[in-house]
């Protein structure tokens, strides 16, 4: 088993645990460096917005091309999401850097029209949403991202659901990414509508995890309240000042839980009973290129409880039940791993996505010696 799967999936574990207290946090900065750089008081724009996305179900499990209880094939799902946004006023520091984004929080009601094997789970996340490129004075081709959990789901019982070998727990992560049209209907009122792909899964923290996947459309209206949204000369010169390149540190701490599954040679795969616990850190020196993006290379180090356990079975021989498995730990060195990667950030007001390939230079065994993938929020 590859790193690189645990890099993600706990860094999403952690990030979902400490993502309202990381955003409070971003926010009050935020409102402390605007202040110190605006001649008046700033001024927050608040907005509401409603918007509807059918969606395609991926087949990327038997469950859903018909291996059900009923053995009908789920494809279809629909969701309907009600969002609070703000954006900061053009007399504000942010304002004239941003002047497109809005952040905030959503609230998304999910039906894949099979209540009693899947259930109708509901999403709370944090969402952005900014200009990507202007097509016509009052038309600009936006993006969207969301980034939350999910609860309500059915999950996998061998009495009471046995069919849904998809799900394995009640909350799982929801991540979205959405392209639109948006168009400016007056000051205050813009319809929007795209497509996008949103994906639900528990970052393995419980099996089975195949993790949800769809195709989706979306139609939406928002509503601004304050100011008129318009784009005035003054505010378009001030964004086209830029910040003086310059180097920034980030400094990534995570933690997680994760279970484990193992591939004996000669046998089917096991699920290793119990969780084992997972810790990293990511030391991120960056040149800042533009306001919108920087890049550099990240050291990072990480202790896995679970790695190469394979190579260290108790058990004078696997036995076939795997509740009955019994490991000796692993020495350190096979447990711990220190890898460089190249990351790319994209900047935005309040969060930043933070992208990343690496190798490990230190690790022994096979689990560790390999490549990974990290993505922060």
């Amino acid at each position: 088993m590859q790193r690189s799967p645990a890099s993600s999936r706990h860094l999403l574990s952690f990030c979902l645990r400490t993502i309202s207290a990381v955003s409070l946090l971003a926010f009050l900065t935020v409102q402390t460096y605007a202040k110190s750089h605006d001649s008046i008081p700033e001024r927050i724009i608040h907005s509401i917005e409603f918007d509807a996305r059918p969606a395609y179900i991926f087949p990327t499990n038997p469950f859903f091309k018909g291996f059900d209880g009923e053995r009908n094939p789920n494809r279809n799902a629909l969701s309907g999401h009600l969002k609070y946004g703000f954006k900061f006023g053009p007399d504000t520091y942010f304002g004239q850097q941003y002047p497109h984004a809005v952040q905030g929080i959503g609230v998304g009601y999910n039906t894949f029209f099979n209540t009693a094997e899947i259930g109708n789970p509901l999403a709370v996340y944090v969402f952005q949403t900014s200009r990507i490129v202007s097509l016509a004075p009052n038309l600009s081709l936006d993006y969207e991202w969301n980034f939350g959990a999910s609860f309500g789901w059915k999950k996998y019982d061998a009495q009471t659901n046995p069919w849904n070998i998809v799900v394995g727990s009640k909350i799982n992560a929801y991540m979205a990414i959405n392209i639109l049209l948006n168009w400016q209907i007056n000051s205050r009122t813009s319809l929007k509508a795209g497509i996008g792909a949103a994906h639900y899964s528990n970052g393995n923290t419980n099996y089975p995890n195949s993790g949800v996947n769809t195709l989706n459309g979306s139609i939406g209206i928002t509503r601004f309240f304050g100011p008129a949204q318009t784009d005035s000369p003054a505010t378009c010169r001030k964004t086209k000042e830029k910040p003086a390149p310059h180097v920034s540190y980030d400094l990534i701490v995570y933690g997680s839980t994760k279970r484990k599954g193992i591939y004996p040679e000669g046998l089917n795969p096991m699920l290793v009973p119990g969780s084992f616990a997972v810790a990293g850190i990511n030391v991120n020196p960056l040149y800042n290129f533009t306001k919108y993006f920087r890049a550099g290379l990240s050291l990072d180090m990480q202790y896995d409880e679970s790695a190469n356990i394979i190579n260290h079975i108790a058990n004078k021989s696997v036995p076939s039940d795997p509740s009955e498995l019994k490991f000796y730990r692993p020495p350190f060195i096979e447990q711990f791993s220190a890898g460089l990667s190249a990351r790319a950030e994209f900047i935005m007001p309040i969060f930043s996505i933070n992208l990343g390939i690496g190798r490990n230079f230190i690790g022994k065994g096979k689990d560790l010696d390999a490549f990974y993938q990290i993505l922060a929020l």
